[in-house]
């Protein structure tokens, strides 16, 4: 939901954003451009609770920069051909686009150690459930 969820921008105000430098990290992924705003990340640390953005390799590297002491976590999928399996059981991309997260997701996985975690998504509740015990340990909250 449009600022709630997300803050659906036209490209100009994107544009105007990131020349004021009010993003933590932008990319363009896919076509379509992503960001997060760092007063979202400012107003989620000031109620006392910790952000968690879900971002692609270049954004997390752009956030380690800029905030040392984040903790970062990689979700990895169970192989490459796992990987493949899913994108094509997913419907939604042509095969050109599917061998183009394919070559994108290789570059990632192996960045995979640059992380501070990783976790392997073999099933949902299974991330989830790791994902969970991460946040807890680092925040100190039981339910993370």
């Amino acid at each position: 939901m449009d600022g709630r969820h997300y803050h659906f921008l036209t490209p100009e105000e994107f544009e105007r954003r990131v020349a004021e430098g009010r993003f933590l990290e932008h990319v363009t992924y896919a076509g379509n451009r992503y960001g997060t705003l760092r007063s979202e990340v400012d107003r989620i640390l000031a109620e006392g609770r910790s952000p968690v953005v879900e971002i692609e390799l270049a954004g997390a590297r752009a956030v380690r920069r800029m905030i040392p002491e984040a903790v970062s976590v990689f979700i990895a999928p169970p192989s490459a051909r796992e990987l493949s399996a899913r994108l094509e059981a997913r419907a939604t991309d042509t095969e050109g686009e599917i061998a183009q997260r394919l070559a994108t997701g290789a570059i990632e996985l192996a960045a995979r150690d640059e992380f501070d975690h990783v976790v392997v998504n073999e099933t949902v509740a299974e991330a989830i459930d790791d994902l969970a015990r991460i946040v807890s340990a680092v925040t100190g909250v039981a339910d993370g």
